[in-house]
């Protein structure tokens, strides 16, 4: 497949104030629209901003995204968000199964793909993350821990056009290091294989890699076979480090 955009998605996770939010995304507004790029880019900011930065952003083509949503459409659940608020406040995707939310909530395959689900009937596009542990990498389990993530925690509704997988090595997040580009594209070429042999699209899935993705070694990661974007964690928040990453894809 040529004709897969990529994406290119910067997640703030717990990060930023109202007043600085709006002048690094309207500086990578700018950015965006003085410099010819063919990629397609998403800002996943805390839930509480994304209505201001939806105003502030009409009609610059930057999409914004949850950084989680609860499974249910309403009800008791207090702290939660549910998918059609975050559409209601402006989003267009949401990340699910983020390791921190694995890791730290206990969020398991299932609630993941819950999630998911509930991202669909609202109209978003789920971006569901998958990654071992350093212990799982050093016991050899990678890849069978991810394929078991990708069964379990995609629905069966899952397409091309409504999921985005995001392939994130929890060794790798926010540490500064990175498997090597053969790790890399080990574990995206058997993400493509269990695509296609599930969906019927499986071939038009876009799979990110996240995890320490630098403007230094975006354009290297990004050229690896079935890498068709980026999870941009630390160096999405600030327009001068995230716009360089956004290049290396073209």
């Amino acid at each position: 497949m040529t004709d897969r955009q990529a994406l290119i998605a910067g997640n703030w996770k717990m990060n930023g104030l109202t007043a600085a939010a709006l002048a690094e995304a309207k500086a990578l507004a700018e950015k965006l629209a003085a410099n010819p790029h063919k990629a397609q880019v998403a800002i996943c900011p805390p839930a509480i901003l994304l209505a201001p930065l939806a105003a502030s952003l009409s009609g610059s083509g930057i999409l914004l995204g949850g950084q989680d949503c609860h499974a249910k459409a309403s009800g008791a659940h207090t702290g939660d968000i549910a998918a059609e608020q975050l559409k209601d406040a402006g989003a267009a995707c949401v990340i699910v199964g983020h390791s921190e939310r694995r890791a730290d909530h206990g969020e398991t395959d299932a609630i993941v793909r819950a999630k998911a689900e509930a991202a669909h009937r609202a109209g978003l596009i789920a971006i569901v993350c998958l990654g071992e542990t350093l212990a799982q990498r050093d016991g050899g389990e990678t890849l069978k821990v991810v394929a078991s993530q990708l069964r379990g925690s995609l629905p069966d509704d899952a397409n091309a056009a409504n999921t985005v997988i995001a392939y994130e090595p929890v060794w790798a997040i926010g540490t500064g290091r990175t498997p090597t580009l053969e790790q890399v594209a080990e574990v995206h070429a058997l993400i493509r294989r269990e695509l296609r042999a599930r969906f019927d699209d499986g071939a038009g899935f876009r799979i990110l890699y996240g995890g320490s993705v630098k403007p230094d070694n975006a354009a290297q990661l990004m050229a690896v076979a079935d890498v068709d974007g980026a999870l941009v964690g630390g160096a999405s928040l600030k327009a001068g480090d995230f716009w360089p990453i956004i290049a290396a894809k073209g």
